[in-house]
């Protein structure tokens, strides 16, 4: 199954999250560099930014928050 590229969804995140959490930025913006949840930036895997990121997105709410972490999750191998 293709997924979509990470900058993909870190760009419709920051659409829809306009004011993120202060602990998401740093995995938000890391995100906007990778394509591949198999990717690196620098020393970091990307499915642990995206696990991260989850970890510090619990203040993003909405039916599009649900989506996009259920698809995050999906990724990583979470459920």
């Amino acid at each position: 199954m293709d997924h979509r590229p990470l900058h993909v969804i870190a760009r419709e995140i920051s659409t829809d999250w306009r004011k993120p959490y202060f602990g998401a930025v740093p995995y938000l913006d890391a995100m906007r560099q990778l394509s591949s949840i198999h990717g690196e930036f620098y020393n970091d895997s990307a499915k642990s930014i995206v696990a991260y990121f989850l970890a510090n997105a619990g203040t993003w709410r909405g039916d599009n928050a649900r989506r996009i972490k259920a698809e995050l999750k999906g990724l990583i191998g979470l459920k």
